[in-house]
């Protein structure tokens, strides 16, 4: 597809005509029409077509077109058909009343090209442009950021569904691409065995059978990768993805013996999360546990700025695995800010995002404000109340010494790296001091009956330590509580968008999909903002509403 870039024209007359008959005081869409005009332009799309070829649609008109579609919660056909039957769609996108629109899989298409080109940020920061231009987005003010998980677009699956099922789908993909090759290499009881797709209803139920069955799979698809990476076999075979899905779910799942291949258990050794495969059928999609929750799939950032005289407009979405913690996002997110030039002053996050090392780098690197609550000290003497917490140690970092509650010194002063990748400095105190304190129930069990601690490095001990007394005061609650407007954009985008359920298989359409949605609700926000419709107050229940006079 060639692409041929067609100035921005005025409304057609009829349309416009029939549009004002039918709506006299307009709608959304020919709202933002009349009032941003052209929001993207074909020339921003150049890139992503080649110069020969037959004429693409306008890429302008398709991107316009998605925001629509996940404004209103559409499928690629309702949207197409949208395009030919709405007269306000038809408006927004300067189109003649007899427009026959196009065929729903050119929408596929498009996406897919953003997709390989790089080129997903492009609808939400041309859409910010707009708004910046428009003095309805500000540098510099106050931008919030909160996380929610995403499910994958694919069945939950238990280990032992899983590698049935991914040796049930590369048997299925190599009748497809190599069907005499897998008849020469399968076995008759096969057909049973992996004929139909793996439940846990058809699964045995006890311990012993579902170990024995286990084997028995992994026996059977050692037998495939076997055969598949024999000289003899086809090379390209071996690049087959449900095949490379096959041999590293075989590795991570099963572990070999001299007495054959073996079901793997947890003494055994599992990968970490971030490393498991769950399904054959999107293996980006990972198992992520928050509190409560645990799910397959994803996990999205929405940032938002969150300014009194101006809408809220999501300035970023950042899309990871599931089991990424929120504090790894923190610089890659104001990383994709400071390259939009939308940094903020100060950048409200929940404790999730906030880390030690963190309250440094980000006001040294990007001159930003990072407000939250910090993590508590989980040891049991800060628990306690009444124990000697790391806190109540004096430390001289010239002399690189620590002296405890009951003025002894330490002896040791060793840097070194925690499992989270943490400068921190582990200091022990003496035998010969510890173990004749009279204190010492309230400082350490230990069986060496010394007390040790572990202190973060030099400014990152000062920066946790200055953030937990200002979290204490008036001014930072009264700044914090702006941060729970963010939870209320994950509702708007769950409930219009589908926020929380991934519409296509991988990480990198997940992540385009979140950027339509955060772009269809700044669509929306927008629109409201130049209507003149308040924000929202938040919604209270009708029990709270009743009791709160008598609770004041």
């Amino acid at each position: 597809m060639s692409l041929h870039p067609q100035p921005f024209t005025e409304v057609p007359p009829d349309t416009a005509r029939v549009a004002r008959a039918v709506f006299p005081q307009g709608n959304l869409y020919m709202c933002l029409r009349d009032e941003l005009g052209a929001i993207y332009k074909d020339e921003a799309f150049s890139e992503l077509f080649s110069e020969r070829g037959q004429p693409a649609e306008a890429p302008w008109r398709l991107a316009l077109v998605t925001i629509l579609q996940y404004v209103e919660g559409l499928s690629d056909r309702q949207a197409a058909d949208a395009v030919r039957s709405r007269i306000d769609w038809k408006y927004a996108l300067n189109l003649e009343l007899t427009d026959r629109g196009f065929h729903f899989t050119i929408l596929c298409e498009f996406r897919a090209r953003l997709v390989m080109g790089s080129a997903e940020q492009l609808l939400l920061d041309a859409f910010l442009q707009q708004c910046r231009e428009r003095k309805l987005l500000k540098t510099r003010g106050r931008q919030r950021t909160d996380s929610t998980h995403v499910m994958g677009a694919i069945r939950a699956l238990n280990r032992l569904e899983c590698v049935t099922e991914t040796l049930r789908h590369a048997l299925n993909s190599l009748a497809v691409v190599a069907p005499d090759w897998l008849q020469a290499h399968s076995q008759p009881e096969w057909i049973d065995r992996y004929g139909r797709r793996a439940e846990e209803a058809r699964l045995p139920s006890s311990k012993e059978e579902r170990t024995a069955y286990a084997d028995q799979v992994g026996r059977d698809g050692a037998v495939v990768l076997a055969a598949i990476y024999q000289r003899k076999a086809p090379a390209w075979l071996r690049e087959v993805p449900a095949v490379q899905i096959l041999r590293r779910v075989w590795v991570q799942q099963y572990y070999t013996t001299q007495d054959g291949i073996r079901w793997r258990i947890e003494a055994d050794g599992l990968p970490p999360a971030r490393l498991f495969i769950s399904s054959p059928y999107d293996d980006e999609a990972r198992l992520g546990s928050k509190g409560t929750t645990h799910w397959v799939g994803y996990k999205v950032h929405l940032t938002e700025s969150c300014d009194p005289a101006a809408p809220r407009l999501i300035t970023h979405v950042e899309t990871t695995e599931a089991p990424i913690g929120d504090s790894d996002v923190v610089v890659p997110i104001h990383d994709a800010l400071k390259a939009k030039a939308l940094l903020p002053r100060t950048h409200l996050v929940d404790t999730g995002y906030v880390e030690a090392k963190l309250l440094v780098q980000i006001p040294q690197t990007y001159g930003v404000d990072l407000l939250g609550p910090t993590r508590s000290d989980y040891h049991w003497q800060s628990r306690a109340g009444h124990g000697f917490a790391a806190g109540d140690f004096q430390i001289d970092w010239q002399r690189q010494a620590a002296t405890c509650p009951q003025g002894k010194p330490s002896l040791s002063w060793t840097p070194a790296i925690d499992r989270g990748d943490n400068d921190v400095i582990k200091i022990k105190f003496s035998q010969r001091d510890c173990r004749p304190c009279p204190s010492r129930v309230r400082c350490t069990t230990s069986q060496q009956q010394r007390r040790t601690i572990t202190i973060r490095a030099h400014a990152a001990y000062d920066a946790l330590h200055r953030a937990r007394q200002r979290q204490e005061s008036a001014a930072f609650k009264k700044g914090y509580a702006q941060r729970a407007g963010i939870e209320g954009t994950i509702s708007q985008g769950v409930r219009r968008c589908r926020l929380r359920r991934a519409r296509y298989v991988g990480r990198a359409k997940t992540a385009l999909q979140h950027i339509f949605t955060a772009t269809a609700l700044n669509f929306v926000r927008v629109g409201e903002w130049l209507a003149g419709t308040p924000l929202a107050k938040t919604r209270r229940s009708s029990f709270v509403k009743c009791l709160r006079p008598f609770a004041a």
